[in-house]
């Protein structure tokens, strides 16, 4: 299996000042690279600069700036070009697509170029495979020896190094495959769950999990927080410290409820995985669901615009992406391959709207949030458990046909 570890680094005062020059010379790289690409498009034909064109010139390049780019590994310089050809990739694949607004590569700033790859352990970078009751420590080429504050052991065969910079903190990121599986004991249980926003999920036997909401319990400092951030005028931002440490605020509070939501999901799952062999979810279009509704023109009167339902959708949007359905369910897929667990994602349509007990289908049959009542049979329950259970079964019924 393939897993990575993320884990703190602790720099000294001279190593963080290389870090981030590091982080500042592969940005220059990855701009200088954009320019390239969009001069020689622009003013050459429209030739196209491709990523074996511009990786042979990284030798030139470090030879004629050997103490701001030749200070660094050759091969995380490479996998910096190699970013911003995916880039490139991903913008074609959307322009063929069709797609209104296909996002052309952008520039990075200094503040938002936050991560460099090593592709290979060993090649300007080490990871130390000290013994985990020891201090470890990882060596990167024009920085050196950092230490890391390792809370786990490192399984597997050390493939990838990414150094990663949140706010005033680093990490280093391990991606490591042949990690060996550690199969649980079976418990014989099935279960199927139902996500919402009231609850942030209910079981198939009834039971409902809070929904923590970190996000709205962090809305009013955020809030004055932002405030404080817009107070600056235009022409004073970036250039005082006040400035920016209401930025730094800002970004902290951000980082706490990050750190928050995936300790509550990593806890969840890991409760799932413990008590049940088979979980069976709904399949979420999380992107969909939060999409924003398109406009619909008035067609009596010139530039406006008739009312789509935005404004009442937006709390919706909010409270979805607050409690962070689908990385839960990444979570939960990852912790079950690692269990021996299995995680069967079914169809999610009506899902709420079937009766558990006749089958009846019907829109009036979801009276309110949180009541169910059947109009064929009038069966009633709650409306999230009536919605774990069909997830329960067309779980079971996926289980039977793979068999």
């Amino acid at each position: 299996m393939l897993r990575s570890y993320k884990f703190l680094m602790r720099p000294t005062v001279r190593q963080e000042q290389a870090l981030r020059q590091m982080l500042a010379a592969h940005c220059a790289l990855y701009n200088g690279a954009l320019q390239e690409r969009r001069e020689a498009y622009r003013h050459v034909s429209k030739t196209t600069v491709r990523y074996g064109d511009q990786s042979a010139q990284l030798k030139e390049i470090r030879a004629f700036d050997p103490e701001y780019h030749g200070r660094w590994s050759f091969s995380s310089q490479q996998a910096t070009l190699r970013r911003l050809d995916k880039a490139f990739g991903a913008f074609f694949r959307r322009v063929r697509a069709g797609e209104k607004k296909p996002g052309y590569p952008r520039f990075k700033g200094v503040g938002h170029f936050d991560t460099v790859t090593f592709p290979k352990d060993g090649d300007g970078c080490r990871w130390n495979s000290t013994p985990y009751d020891r201090q470890p420590r990882v060596r990167l080429q024009g920085v050196g020896h950092v230490r890391v504050h390792q809370h786990r052991p490192v399984k597997g065969r050390v493939k990838t190094i990414s150094v990663k910079r949140e706010g005033r903190r680093w990490y280093v990121v391990l991606a490591s495959d042949q990690v060996p599986a550690e199969p649980l004991p079976a418990t014989g249980s099935i279960v199927g769950i139902d996500m919402g926003t009231v609850h942030f999920f209910t079981t198939s036997n009834g039971e409902h999990v809070d929904n923590p909401r970190f996000m709205e319990c962090s809305a009013a400092e955020l809030a004055e927080a932002q405030r404080a951030l817009a107070a600056f005028p235009k022409r004073t931002r970036r250039r005082t410290k006040k400035h920016q440490s209401a930025a730094r605020k800002v970004t902290q509070l951000h980082a706490k409820i990050r750190r928050q939501r995936l300790d509550h999901h990593h806890k969840t799952a890991l409760d799932l995985i413990r008590n049940y062999d088979v979980i069976g979810h709904e399949r979420l279009n999380t992107a969909g669901l939060t999409k924003r509704p398109t406009p619909k023109p008035d067609p009596d009167h010139d530039g406006a615009f008739l009312p789509n339902g935005a404004a009442a959708k937006t709390g919706l949007h909010r409270s979805i992406l607050d409690a962070g359905w689908g990385i839960f369910l990444s979570i939960l897929a990852n912790k079950a391959e690692s269990a021996g667990r299995r995680v069967i994602p079914v169809d999610a349509r009506n899902t709420s709207q079937t009766c558990p007990e006749c089958g009846h289908v019907a829109k009036e049959n979801r009276v309110t949030q949180a009541k169910f009542k059947c109009t064929a049979c009038g069966f009633t329950a709650n409306a999230d458990h009536v919605g774990a259970l069909n997830v329960l079964s067309r779980a079971g019924l996926a289980l039977c046909e793979a068999a």
